[in-house]
């Protein structure tokens, strides 16, 4: 499949090369060539920005994170096309780069990606199982509880009483385990 591939993109670029070269001229056909790299290159720069702010106001709750993730995905699509020499790429990748045509791209890759990460998740649930089941530790939940007594409060007769005769309210004790954050061999380590 990738050799096909590959052979298309040759015979296309050559296809268009000769085209534009027989129509232009040779000079102006790498003429053509320097102006799509140099355009190209504005654009990455200015769009890459874009992205990046995109992503920034995405992190601070002011932008849309989906929006953020698929103008960063075709800006990197049409760098990569620039990057791949050719007339055809070349002109795929400006094109790419350009705010409009992200625009009505945006929603394509979200479907796209949408589909492609809910496949991933499903892959990353399995792997969390795994993961889950090989660590064996135990988690028990719990409230935290402030330290005050209430004098009102009637226990269960099964509680403990003290040598006056009053109940007790029921402390468990036990011992705080930090899990080693590192993931080193020495296992969790207690809270002193």
């Amino acid at each position: 499949m990738i050799p096909a591939l590959f052979v298309l993109y040759v015979v296309i670029e050559v296809a268009a090369v000769i085209w534009v070269g027989s129509a232009i001229g040779v000079l102006w056909t790498i003429a053509l060539f320097l102006l799509g790299w140099a355009v190209g290159l504005v654009l990455v720069r200015s769009q890459g920005r874009k992205v990046i702010e995109g992503f920034r106001r995405a992190g601070r709750g002011t932008g849309s994170a989906s929006g953020a993730v698929a103008d960063g995905a075709v800006v990197a699509a049409g760098t990569v096309l620039l990057v791949i020499p050719g007339l055809v790429t070349s002109a795929l990748g400006l094109l790419l780069l350009i705010p409009p045509t992200r625009w009505v791209l945006r929603p394509l890759v979200l479907i796209l990606g949408g589909r492609r990460l809910g496949m991933v998740t499903a892959a990353g649930g399995v792997g969390a199982d795994v993961y889950s089941r090989t660590r064996r530790r135990t988690v028990v939940d719990g409230v935290i509880v402030e330290d005050t007594i209430v004098e009102d409060v009637t226990y269960a007769t099964e509680t403990p009483t003290s040598p006056s005769g009053t109940a007790e309210p029921l402390a468990i004790e036990g011992e705080i385990i930090i899990p080693d954050p590192g993931g080193t061999a020495q296992g969790p380590r207690r809270a002193d």
